[in-house]
């Protein structure tokens, strides 16, 4: 049995929304956007304008929303790349390539990098702990490969799609083929 009642469309609700002249109502709209998680600038205009809610209105919520501390492009940015550091480890190539696709300004992108590297031309590459980071979750997987050229080979194309320059993914694969099946805790 149905109700009778039909949802609107997507045409629909763009429509109703392009009507809007409440600048709250498009301020709660970016609000609920972001009860999830922090975003950037670029990702709020988007979801916004996308949904269908008036420019003008849009970027009133946006530039409210800065004023506020609620949307920060440089401090996004920062989370960002601590967030993968720490959870889910990328190269600084991958990372640059997701805060491009997020809509971060280069230059905000170039300070956090430089901020992720302690001193320019520094001796600790950012990149590597995070690249051990990467290997370590994924050893097992890695462990359970007893041809040691194939080991090499899956531990370096795991670091090469998660961004790592080749030198770091080279030099990483070729420790997990120097290390004994033994030492990798292969189980029989």
């Amino acid at each position: 049995m149905t109700s009778g009642r039909r949802k609107p469309s997507l045409a629909e609700r763009r429509a109703k929304r392009a009507e809007v002249d409440d600048p709250n109502v498009v301020l709660e709209a970016a609000l609920r956007f972001l009860e999830a998680r922090q975003r950037s600038v670029a990702e709020v205009r988007r979801r916004l304008t996308t949904a269908g809610y008036r420019e003008e209105l849009v970027t009133g919520a946006i530039d409210r929303l800065g004023d506020l501390g609620i949307l920060d492009d440089q401090a996004f940015t920062a989370a960002w790349v601590e967030s993968r550091d720490r959870a889910r480890p990328r190269g600084e190539r991958a990372l640059r390539q997701e805060l491009r696709l997020k809509g971060v300004a280069s230059s905000l992108i170039d300070e956090a990098m430089g901020e992720r590297r302690p001193e320019p031309g520094g001796v600790e590459d950012p990149d590597l702990p995070a690249a051990e980071r990467l290997l370590a979750r994924h050893r097992s997987q890695l462990n359970r490969v007893v041809d040691p050229r194939q080991r090499r080979q899956r531990a370096y194309a795991l670091l090469v799609r998660n961004g790592f320059d080749s030198e770091i993914a080279g030099r990483l694969a070729q420790r997990v083929i120097a290390a004994e099946p033994a030492d990798l805790d292969i189980g029989d």
